[in-house]
């Protein structure tokens, strides 16, 4: 599975890079395949260990701000390894190509 997910500290002003880090810090150190970008951090592995990384996560920012805000979106396929990488290489191969997405594609 993978776990799209942003963690944000609420009530401590505009400056939130530090909390999140603090959450990002707790991920990479999973060891669990992820990826960082502006908006979210993905993670991908088994149900329980995913969902124990953002359990910690949460936390990190929780101990520095009594109030978090956390967004998550999961995809759920079982068998499936390596989405990360396979899922954004799908799109680029179409994109190379000039091709418009088949039916059964990962979407946007």
């Amino acid at each position: 599975m993978i776990v799209a997910f942003s963690v944000s500290p609420l009530g401590v002003g505009e400056d939130v890079g530090e909390y999140v880090a603090d959450a990002v810090r707790v991920v990479r150190e999973s060891g669990l395949p992820n990826r960082t970008d502006a908006m979210f951090t993905s993670i991908e592995g088994e149900w329980d260990e995913v969902m124990d990384v953002v359990k910690r996560a949460v936390a990190a920012v929780e101990a520095r701000a009594g109030r978090v805000s956390l967004v998550l979106k999961a995809d759920i396929r079982p068998g499936v390894t390596d989405g990360l990488t396979s899922k954004v290489a799908t799109v680029e191969r179409h994109l190379a190509a000039g091709a418009a997405p088949a039916d059964g594609d990962t979407p946007a």
